[in-house]
């Protein structure tokens, strides 16, 4: 059974306990045997006349673990010398560790039927999507957002239920709070558009960095270092990222370019791949070639930058 997440709740108290000289190690070494944890997971914080205060230090427990586990720990606990229980000794808990002293055929039905609900809100919340276009002429009213309305229409066909998001301004700390909050808010996939370029303006590789560290964002195409606009930054990137549940994808501004990616990533998740990695490379592909195409119809005689698409 997969584990459930503790939501914080990972306080279990033995009210009823009478310790003598007791040895509390062995004490949290018996109830780590019992729920299935690494001793390491596993503390006891708090003696406090007949009651003792343990905390797990793990996110999640399996549920098969901790439903109606309160006899067995009551008698592991007791068994150790120093120790000994009232007649009313309980377990008390929060969470899913109050299920520690529930029945166990009642709670096992119980974890059946929360599974089966959380399976059910995670496959919706996986097709929920929200959409941002980033940039200053955006929040000005100088430029239309073309964008978005489209991702809605191309992600609204393949089943996903899609918000529009208002502009965001070319500030990594503002696009990095938008992020995160929509993450919280459970959306699926979190989609960005524009500020991926090569100028110093441009931030929302920056910010997909600040919410994940570990974001795949591949080169897209070069430009020479210190030529027209690219006195900071040489390349167009676009990027992956993943916060807490929320698959997040910054695309670049142009809208044939945006949809491109945005079929590469619909076909991807549809095929089963929601890897950073894979997602990105398949988004990249795609855009690379595109610029190649662009690249070869530009007049190099007459223009001041000098890209080159990676492969």
């Amino acid at each position: 059974m997969d584990d459930f997440d503790l939501m914080g709740k990972t306080e279990l108290s033995i009210t009823g306990i009478l310790l003598e000289n007791a040895n509390l190690p062995m004490i949290a070494d018996a109830v780590a045997r019992v729920l299935g944890l690494d001793r390491s997971e596993l503390l006891v914080t708090d003696v406090r006349g007949d009651n003792l205060v343990l905390d797990i230090l793990r996110r999640g427990l399996d549920a098969a673990n901790v439903v109606g586990k309160e006899r067995a720990l009551l008698d592991a606990v007791s068994a150790i010398d120093g120790v000994s229980l009232r007649g009313d000794a309980r377990i008390e808990s929060r969470g899913l560790l109050s299920w520690v002293s529930a029945d166990s055929e009642t709670g096992m039905e119980a974890v059946r039927n929360t599974t089966r609900m959380a399976a059910t809100l995670r496959d919706r919340l996986a097709r929920t999507a929200v959409v941002f276009p980033t940039g200053t002429e955006l929040n000005n009213g100088q430029v239309k957002d073309t964008n978005s309305p489209a991702i809605r229409d191309r992600l609204t066909a393949a089943g996903y239920s899609v918000s529009l998001g208002s502009p965001l301004r070319d500030d990594e700390f503002h696009i990095s709070a938008n992020i995160r909050e929509r993450a919280e808010e459970g959306y699926g996939l979190i989609i960005t558009t524009g500020g991926v370029g090569a100028e110093v303006k441009d931030r929302t590789i920056e910010a997909l960095l600040l919410v994940d560290e570990a974001a795949e964002t591949p080169t897209i195409v070069t430009y020479e270092l210190g030529v027209g606009r690219h006195v900071h930054k040489n390349a167009v990137r676009i990027g992956v990222a993943r916060v807490l549940d929320s698959l997040v994808i910054a695309l670049p501004g142009p809208t044939d370019e945006v949809l491109l990616g945005l079929a590469a990533l619909v076909e991807g998740l549809e095929g089963g791949d929601s890897t950073k990695a894979g997602i990105a490379a398949r988004i990249a592909t795609v855009l690379r070639a595109r610029l190649k195409e662009k690249a070869v119809a530009q007049d190099h005689g007459h223009g001041h930058d000098h890209p080159s698409a990676h492969a």
